[in-house]
């Protein structure tokens, strides 16, 4: 994936604290705010902590957007990427993350709409080797609790219906879903994301949760 920054951001708060870097310069401060300005002085480190600081979110999410690990690993890259190239572009206006997320989301959806509809594969499976990814989704919906194999393989096959309900919905639909429900964001960072008013993120919201109820209404009704 993305390559990490080669120290912590916790190591270097501790290793070097306030007694500064080995090299005698200033420890660098880990705000967006300061590793943005510091990167566009030329200071690639500032852009590595930043890597490291999102890769993570950025990769999850966009996994729940395009279904497939290596799709996800490449369009994360080359979103940091671009993120790199088009710094001055970032005014300040949202949050420096917000900015990425959005940069992320556009290029997931493109991604979609240049392959057509996307088979979402369950993020339990041997294809993928990571479970990770399907845990967020089908919290909801599994007891969080220790299961026997039995209660593993039907935890295995909701994963995989939530997902494919998931893929079945409009990008716009689908990305709020993830935005709010799996990311967590709120509804402010939703819609700088999204690039629109707080008020259509609620809305777009309201309908994505009915489509995906819908959807999984059989699934569901079984968990109630």
């Amino acid at each position: 994936m993305v390559k990490r920054a080669s120290n912590s951001m916790e190591g270097d708060r501790g290793a070097k604290g306030a007694a500064g870097r080995p090299d005698g310069r200033k420890p660098i401060a880990f705000d967006d705010q300061t590793l943005v300005r510091r990167f566009r002085q030329g200071d690639m480190e500032s852009f590595s902590l930043l890597v490291a600081k999102y890769q993570d979110r950025i990769y999850n999410m966009l996994l729940r957007m395009c279904g497939r690990p290596a799709d996800a690993e490449e369009l994360a890259q080359e979103a940091f990427l671009r993120a790199m190239e088009r710094i001055e572009q970032f005014h300040g206006r949202s949050k420096f993350y917000t900015w990425l997320f959005r940069i992320a989301a556009n290029l997931a959806i493109s991604h979609r709409r240049r392959g057509g509809r996307i088979k979402f594969h369950s993020l339990s499976g041997p294809e993928d080797g990571d479970s990770s990814g399907g845990d967020a989704l089908t919290s909801g919906l599994a007891a969080r609790r220790q299961i026997g194999p039995q209660e593993a393989a039907v935890a295995a096959e909701t994963n995989e219906h939530v997902m494919a309900a998931l893929g079945e919905l409009d990008d716009e639909f689908r990305l709020v879903i993830v935005l709010r429900d799996i990311e967590e964001m709120d509804y402010a960072q939703v819609a700088d994301v999204m690039n629109v008013p707080v008020g259509t993120v609620k809305s777009r919201l309201h309908r994505a949760r009915a489509m995906l109820r819908d959807r999984l209404r059989g699934l569901l009704d079984d968990y109630e």
